[in-house]
């Protein structure tokens, strides 16, 4: 059963996908990204409840999302950036103030492996116990974003530190590490 506007899709990515890479590479300067960003583009353009009367019709309407996802990319990566900056600025912790927050020497290298958003979410999260709302706004992140972040932290961490977590909240993979430590 072929929808409605399924050929006018096709028709879409067939006679004008060229002009619309060109477009985005004016943009983004590396191919891959610039295909990306028109996929993004194409599927929000047919994915949302806009109905387009013609090829020329959906194809400016691509043509502004490819513009509207790279300025919401350019100032995503932005804020990411600054918050990233402002993390990094912190003065490096010695070992007695790593032995203040409890934190071993093993934590510290697993927390450092992380990837720069996985760690940032985190620590956030969970060393500065910000809540998940908090955290978001301070990294400019969606809240599903920072949970998917401290989730997938989560489970590095436990695998990184051998440890199991009976669920998933970051902190008890903190206090394992530090019972197995002190020998409990």
């Amino acid at each position: 059963m072929t929808r409605q506007w399924e050929p006018l899709l096709e028709q879409v990515v067939r006679e004008r996908y060229p002009a619309l890479l060109a477009r985005a590479l004016l943009l983004v300067r590396e191919r891959h990204a610039a295909e990306d960003l028109v996929q993004d583009a194409v599927v929000s353009a047919f994915s949302g409840r806009a109905r387009f009367t013609s090829v020329e019709h959906a194809e400016g309407y691509v043509r502004r999302a490819i513009v509207s996802r790279f300025i919401d990319g350019t100032r995503r990566r932005g804020r990411e950036t600054a918050a990233l900056g402002r993390i990094a600025a912190r003065p490096e912790p010695v070992a007695d103030d790593l032995a203040d927050l409890g934190l071993t020497g093993e934590l510290e290298l697993a927390l450092a492996a992380l990837p720069p958003r996985e760690r940032a979410c985190v620590v956030l999260r969970h060393l500065d116990d910000l809540s998940v709302r908090e955290t978001a706004d301070v990294l400019g992140l969606s809240e599903g974003a920072v949970k998917r972040y401290v989730s997938d932290a989560v489970r590095t961490l436990s695998s990184r530190l051998d440890v199991s977590v009976p669920s998933d909240d970051a902190t008890t993979v903190l206090l394992t590490v530090n019972e197995v430590d002190r020998g409990a």
